[in-house]
């Protein structure tokens, strides 16, 4: 338990004020300590909880600490043990041995830690490597996402070969495309009704996205087939989203329903069952407002366990807010993400990444607010030719990812068939 005692230190205006220090177990053994050694007449001044014990910080304990004094006349009735002045010596020399023994502790940790993030002068990247990973930091991919990329340079690379720059900038975009997964197209049963959920935060784009995507099957551009849309939305609390969606819907000549409950919502679904494809504009909510998202599940539990919930973000969001977002929505059960705002940043890093680390898909990026043409299906090309500084072979990446939207069409029209 280590040294356990007691010191004593005269003080006071008048020279006459005993003062002592206890160390103790608990508070209750260190007030018997100081009633045995001076007596009723002691005085508690102050009191606190310390560590006690141990070797070099390690294995100490709990323990507390009291100072105190005895006045004049207690003084006089009862004189101090022999040896107190020797072992108030023994308790400040232990108190400041244990205060240095800390502070190098903690600076140790403080080497330790600046160490294990640093390359040791042995190991000092090479410059190609360098240049790769400022590359990739200009993009603002996550640390952990430029880490793996840089072992799987080292693994693959020569060191010859690192000074081939434009090899390794090769090889890091058809990594960077693989780690990049795209959502199958969206796929119309023969029979029945598609229902398209978008969830997100507030200002991301929900509204505007749901628009486009109502104009793209709606009216059947961009090759494609033109179905029967329906708009539901829930987001009435909002005047201007609510004028903006209806507004939209009149110029498309798409009917457009407002909803309050999970039972209207119920209901109103109920009625466009000879629709193809209804679409269902929510509520933008704080990540944070856990009780309003968890209402919204609730309701949009009427759409049934066969509709498909997309998530809007912002490509402008920053990586921690990224993923606190995929993490709070993760309950509605989205099955990829429509990257909205790509036109106002030039860094999409740390969307890559964050999505790669989270295992999610990208199924629509929207790149401005024209209606409907500023949306597209999303593709890996899409997304490395935003990439700043590289230079993109574009029909080298074409030859490696262009196969890869075929194959998930026919997945995705094979899935229908078979449900």
């Amino acid at each position: 338990m280590g040294q356990m005692g007691a010191g004593a230190a005269m003080g006071g205006a008048k020279g006459s004020m005993q003062y002592f220090t206890i160390q103790a177990r608990s508070n209750r053994e260190a007030i018997e300590k100081m009633k045995a050694s001076y007596g009723e007449e002691a005085r508690i001044l102050t009191h606190r909880n310390v560590r006690v014990g141990g070797v070099l910080g390690l294995f100490s304990r709990e323990g507390v600490e009291i100072t105190g004094y005895l006045s004049e006349d207690g003084g006089k009735r009862k004189k101090p043990d022999a040896d107190m002045e020797e072992q108030k010596k023994k308790i400040l020399e232990n108190v400041r041995k244990e205060q240095t023994l800390q502070v190098l502790l903690k600076e140790i940790q403080s080497i330790k830690e600046t160490l294990k993030d640093a390359p040791s002068r042995s190991e000092e990247r090479h410059p190609g490597l360098r240049r790769i990973r400022d590359l990739l930091l200009l993009n603002d991919f996550p640390t952990s996402f430029i880490d793996g990329l840089e072992e799987q340079l080292k693994k693959d690379f020569s060191l010859d070969s690192l000074e081939d720059y434009g090899a390794l900038q090769h090889a890091v975009l058809e990594w960077i495309g693989e780690r990049i997964s795209v959502a199958p197209p969206l796929v119309f049963p023969e029979k029945g009704t598609k229902v398209v959920v978008i969830v997100g935060p507030t200002g991301v784009g929900k509204t505007t996205t749901v628009a486009k995507l109502a104009a793209i099957f709606g009216t059947g551009i961009s090759r494609q087939t033109p179905r029967r849309v329906r708009i539901i939305t829930i987001d009435n609390y909002r005047i201007g989203a609510k004028q903006q969606i209806e507004t939209y819907a009149e110029l498309m000549r798409i009917p457009v329903s407002l909803v309050e409950s999970a039972g209207d919502l119920r209901k109103t679904l109920a009625l466009y069952q000879e629709t193809d494809l209804i679409l269902v504009d929510t509520i933008g909510r704080s990540p944070h407002d856990f009780s309003k998202l968890a209402e919204m599940k609730e309701c949009l539990e009427a759409c049934g366990g066969e509709s498909c919930t997309y998530l809007a973000v912002s490509a402008t969001t920053k990586t921690t807010d990224l993923e606190e977002i995929l993490r709070q929505y993760e309950p509605f059960r989205y099955e990829s993400v429509v990257l909205t705002k790509i036109d106002e940043t030039t860094r999409v890093g740390n969307i890559i990444g964050v999505l790669a680390a989270a295992r999610k898909s990208i199924a629509y990026i929207c790149d401005g607010q024209g209606v409907p043409l500023d949306l597209e299906e999303a593709s890996v090309m899409r997304l490395l030719m935003n990439l700043e500084g590289f230079h993109v072979d574009r029909e080298r990446m074409e030859k490696r990812f262009g196969q890869r939207r075929k194959d998930l069409l026919r997945e995705a029209r094979g899935g229908e068939r078979h449900g």
